[in-house]
């Protein structure tokens, strides 16, 4: 339990921080989720288009320090890949 005035304040922003950080990560997954099903049906038209959804909200959770730049860019890499492997 924080014993002071200020610590007290830190554990409340840290509270609200984590709760934006959670929907951040949240909203990410959900999209990268999109385009994983599209990619288990098959559809690549589909899938194309979840992942040009996906991108903005890959490169926002990295620019806002929610996920590692090297991972965002490895999700967009992989999921590109396998779209690129689906027949046309």
């Amino acid at each position: 339990m924080a014993n002071t005035a200020s610590a007290q304040k830190a554990n409340r922003k840290i509270a609200a921080r984590t709760a934006v950080n959670k929907a951040r990560r949240s909203r990410m997954r959900t999209f990268i989720r999109k385009v994983e099903e599209a990619i288990a049906k098959g559809d690549r038209k589909v899938a194309l288009e979840a992942l040009q959804a996906a991108q903005p909200e890959i490169a926002r959770a990295a620019q806002k320090g929610i996920v590692h730049a090297n991972l965002a860019s490895r999700k967009v890499s992989r999921l590109n890949h396998r779209i690129k492997a689906l027949p046309a």
